[in-house]
């Protein structure tokens, strides 16, 4: 029994049926944008770190996730010193439907970009870190040593500085994944991002049980990180599903779900099919806890990446 209302009505674009498909890109555009409501409202802040965060990073040509993206906290992350970088270049080789990262087929790999990123963590003085990337289906390990090897220059400067690592699904290669783990990163996430019925629709080549499988392994590895996992509403799902891939989430031995609001990036990509409420994300992190996830971090801005370590921070204090 749910102890707040939630509103189960969705948009008229919503993904009825089994398994629907994604609308083609001119049927999208025709879809107009829906009205923020009003706790999705933020205001634009340009302080001194933002500029500053934005030229260390161009002057060094890193890529950040929050740009890439177009995260709706990147004003508030950059003014505090902080940034989620992303690693393994800015073109993404999966053409998810709700993502605004560049797709494409990329050139090359950049075998420098670990050691610039070092350089920038230290001239931000940085103690926390995430660092995510785009999907690398062309690469056999499909980016894993670029990661290792990123940790491993990060620890030669500083011992003691945290790292969380937002991976792809790495084809599901268990091979790759262990090149990861063993990097001895503090917190390893991978992003289911939606319902299994939608997921065909939301993210394309991806699989539900293949993100499932990886959050398994990360488990169960003797060396074993803190593992988080995250989630989008407002896609057209409903909130039994969503509580069932809770319980699924929590069957794998996952530590922490965030929950996030759906923002449409582009008139090109999946409308809002509705806005979570404040209360429904708040009754949505209830249900989590009470099916014995570790934290469940919920709320309309909330994002993997966002704040990362606030909730983390007691888990890794513990593990010390």
């Amino acid at each position: 029994m749910y102890k707040v209302l939630f509103t189960q009505s969705v948009g008229e674009h919503s993904a009825h049926g089994v398994n629907p498909k994604a609308p083609k890109k001119n049927e999208r555009r025709m879809v107009p944008n829906s009205k923020l409501p009003s706790w999705m409202k933020t205001t634009a802040l340009h302080g001194p770190n933002f500029k500053r965060v934005k030229s260390i990073l161009d002057e060094h040509g890193l890529h950040s996730v929050c740009q890439e993206a177009a995260c709706p906290n990147i004003r508030e992350c950059w003014d505090e010193g902080t940034a989620t970088f992303m690693i393994l270049g800015k073109y993404c080789t999966r053409t998810c439907n709700f993502c605004d990262v560049l797709k494409g087929y990329p050139k090359g790999l950049d075998e420098d970009e670990p050691r610039r990123l070092a350089n920038v963590v230290a001239l931000l003085k940085l103690k926390q870190i995430v660092i995510t990337s785009v999907t690398r289906d062309d690469l056999p390990d499909g980016g894993a040593t670029i990661f290792a090897r990123t940790i491993e220059l990060l620890r030669r400067q500083d011992k003691k500085v945290q790292v969380e690592f937002l991976i792809s699904d790495l084809g599901g290669n268990y091979d790759s994944l262990k090149i990861v783990l063993d990097s001895g990163m503090d917190v390893l996430a991978h992003n289911v991002e939606t319902v299994g019925r939608l997921h065909k629709r939301v993210r394309g080549a991806a699989k539900l049980d293949r993100s499932l499988q990886m959050l398994r392994w990360m488990h169960e590895y003797p060396l074993r990180p803190i593992v988080k996992t995250g989630i989008m509403v407002g896609l057209g799902e409903t909130v039994d599903e969503v509580v069932e891939l809770l319980q699924q989430i929590h069957a794998t031995g996952c530590d922490i779900v965030t929950i996030g609001q759906y923002l449409r990036p582009s008139p090109e990509h999946l409308p809002v099919e509705r806005y979570y409420r404040p209360e429904e994300f708040d009754e949505l992190a209830r249900i989590g806890m009470e099916i014995g996830l570790g934290h469940v971090e919920a709320g309309p801005m909330v994002r993997s990446s966002y704040k990362a370590f606030n909730p983390t921070q007691k888990l890794l204090d513990k593990a010390c």
